[in-house]
């Protein structure tokens, strides 16, 4: 490992560039001392010259020495030196906003590692860019979808008051027809807030998690427990099948509960009734794997990733003006904060929602 280091440790190779080029110019040195001293030999100078004609000797000789150290070092160093230029000429490049710029990595050094190093810089720099906007995108199309949908209650709440302000209204039935009504729609109108209000600090970078260590059995038992009654009450029944052995899953108890009660909730909503949900819990490696299925009247008509996404509401859901479209968004968030996934499938009259999680200590 040292050795390696060694062998490509740009401080080294210098080293042996001016090492070499020494090694030259004493060998010019050596050269032009031989062709002095063979002009002597041949009387070609005198032993008598003057102490002018003696500096510039010395002078010339120095010259050419110096002059071959230089140029034999700048031979040698030549192609590091054209890499250091290329890689300047990729930093402005980069700063003048080509992100995702890259440099060829040559050799083994520190610069090819300095190269490697702004590669992974540049395309960081990139990502985030693209991201933030992917980001300014989605915050404009959430403006949108919010200001439609908070217009749809609320005009039609300022409607009903309006009629009742001005006493339009043929009698107690209608009046509390009308109150009934705006009393529905702002209630939906809160939901819409508050799962907006939810979505938004979920999507926040600075959102924090309470994390615990809990037997996810014990948790879903015990939340099945709690919606038997509902289970009943709406002429369903639920099918669980869970393992006997504990699964210890670190979670926000808390977020992850929101995350099963909504899609409890979306089971009871949307589900053929009379019919079973089935719940199944299983450990496949490293992950605990929870399944929700419902029987629906028909297939969906879109992909079933876009039941994820923000403001998606489903045809049936529309028409009853069931959902406000944000509920398996967040379901979809807090799973991605925890490490996990969640996923749709339907096959045969079925939707199954799949949750994975990391589970052990």
């Amino acid at each position: 490992m040292k050795w390696n280091w060694f062998k490509n440790s740009l401080l080294v190779k210098l080293l042996a560039a001016v090492a070499f080029s020494f090694l030259v110019s004493i060998v010019v040195m050596a050269v032009i001392s031989q062709i002095i001293l063979h002009l002597y030999n041949v009387q070609f100078l005198t032993e008598e010259i003057g102490v002018t004609t003696y500096n510039m000797l010395v002078f010339l000789i120095f010259s050419v020495v110096i002059l071959s150290f230089i140029l034999t070092f700048l031979a040698i160093t030549r192609n590091k030196l054209l890499y250091i230029k290329h890689i300047t000429e990729s930093i402005n490049q980069i700063a003048n906003g080509k992100l995702g710029w890259t440099i060829d990595r040559k050799g083994n050094d520190e610069l090819s590692r300095l190269a490697e190093n702004i590669n992974s810089m540049s395309k960081e720099l990139a990502d985030k860019f693209e991201y933030e906007r992917q980001l300014e995108l989605a915050k404009n199309e959430l403006i949108t979808n919010v200001s439609h949908d908070l217009r749809s209650p609320l005009t039609s709440i300022i409607g009903y008051l309006d009629l009742l302000r001005r006493g339009e209204y043929s009698g107690q039935d209608q009046l509390n027809d009308y109150l009934d009504t705006s009393y529905a729609k702002s209630k939906r109108l809160e939901t819409l807030i508050n799962e907006l209000f939810e979505y938004t600090r979920l999507s926040s970078p600075d959102v924090k998690l309470d994390f615990t260590e809990v037997n996810l059995n014990d948790l879903v038992d015990q939340l099945i427990g709690e919606y038997v009654p509902m289970f009943e009450k709406q002429n369903l029944s639920i099918r669980k099948t869970m393992p006997d052995y504990e699964i210890p899953v670190v979670m926000d108890v808390e977020k992850m509960i929101r995350v099963y009660e909504n899609l409890l909730m979306n089971a009871i909503k949307y589900s053929l009734k009379p019919s079973e949900i089935h719940l199944t819990l299983e450990t496949d490696g490293s992950r605990a794997v929870m399944k929700i299925s419902n029987r629906v009247e028909s297939p969906p008509e879109d992909s079933m990733d876009k039941l994820f996404e923000r403001f998606y509401i489903g045809d049936k859901a529309r028409r009853t003006n069931q959902g406000t479209g944000l509920g398996l968004a967040i379901s979809k968030r807090i799973i991605e904060l925890h490490g996990g996934n969640i996923r749709a499938d339907y096959h045969d009259g079925w939707i199954t929602f799949v949750i994975e999680h990391s589970y052990g200590t």
